[in-house]
């Protein structure tokens, strides 16, 4: 079939997905993952107690966390100044770097994270957590699940993975962390995942497996800060098996160099458009100063490890996370993960 013709049949029947997500109904049939012909990778191990059956429909849910990013009361890291720094009349509200004033009652108060166990999904299988981090002026209702497609990608990816997307700042153009700033709360939001997942899942005997399975970072755009405080002070060590930024290294650039040197067994993909090319750059820069080794191609077996550095295609910065290197990119990226295939 012409790559053409293919990409037009995934884009409908992606679109057809995400106009039945609005009753969380995530029906998606898996398509084969193709066979890699690489040395066989021997997948993360995890701890199964659970013999549950493969799930029959798609399970997606908007669960409150205690431990989400935010509220967060805390202080702006390197400083101690209040995060909540600004004051009128008891209503509290962040003013960025930037002058912009955001109230917290309408975007720090959102402790929902959005999780998904796709159709198929085998406890019994090694399976991945993947944490995804949106960007600015995003919900997610309308951008992670509807817009980005992100579940429905996951479904369509024939990825033994399930999902973990926190609301960050409620449609701002703000990157803050939230209580990720802070040292092991990371890990403390990975361990409620696991309870609230295996709760999802309908199988006490699951939580083992979901508090101990391996997990990669997605994150989009202002998603960075995110993702940096977690992997640097989120505690989790090497549990954290990938790291893959989507035109999203606008900074922290020393903290990503130093995830990546630290475990060399583990993958690292920053893709780029114009507006994160300069950084890239700089990135690799410094890795080559470590003597770190760059590939400018994704690695067709990413547990192998390695680091890439890639071009996002000549689309827009707004619509990467479903049209960049090809045509729903998180689907490709899963599938080059083929040991945690359903």
């Amino acid at each position: 079939m012409p790559p053409t013709a293919m990409n037009d049949g995934r884009r409908k029947f992606l679109t057809q997905i995400v106009n039945a997500a609005a009753a969380w109904g995530l029906g998606i049939g898996a398509a084969e993952a193709s066979k890699a012909n690489a040395r066989e990778i021997v997948p993360s191990k995890t701890l199964v107690q659970s013999r549950s059956k493969p799930t029959k429909t798609d399970k997606t849910s908007l669960v409150h966390f205690e431990t989400a990013p935010f509220p967060f009361h805390g202080t702006i890291p390197g400083t101690n100044e209040p995060f909540l720094n600004v004051d009128e009349n008891g209503r509290k509200g962040h003013r960025t770097g930037f002058g912009r004033l955001y109230w917290e009652d309408q975007t720090y108060a959102d402790n929902r994270v959005l999780l998904h166990i796709p159709k198929g999904f085998d406890i019994r299988r090694p399976a991945l957590m993947m944490v995804f981090f949106h960007g600015h002026g995003a919900t997610l209702e309308r951008d992670v699940l509807a817009r980005q497609q992100v579940p429905a990608q996951i479904s369509a990816s024939n990825a033994n993975v399930v999902l973990v997307a926190p609301q960050l700042a409620v449609d701002a153009r703000d990157s803050s962390a939230g209580k990720f700033w802070q040292a092991g709360a990371f890990g403390r939001f990975i361990g409620e995942a696991g309870q609230q997942l295996a709760r999802m899942f309908g199988d006490r005997k699951s939580l083992r497996t979901f508090a101990s399975m391996p997990i990669i970072v997605v994150a989009y755009s202002g998603g960075y800060v995110a993702a940096a405080s977690a992997i640097e002070r989120g505690g989790l060590k090497k549990r954290v098996r990938g790291v893959v930024l989507l035109d999203s290294l606008y900074g922290d650039l020393d903290k990503f160099a130093h995830w990546i040197e630290a475990d060399p067994s583990a993958f690292f993909v920053s893709v780029y458009l114009s507006s994160t090319r300069n950084q890239n750059a700089e990135l690799e820069d410094i890795l080559a100063a470590h003597d770190v080794d760059v590939s400018g191609q994704i690695n067709t077996r990413l547990a192998s490890g390695g680091v890439a550095v890639v071009p996002g295609g000549s689309g827009r910065h707004r619509d990467l996370v479903t049209h960049a290197w090809v045509d729903y990119p998180i689907i490709d990226i899963l599938r080059r993960l083929p040991e945690y295939r359903r």
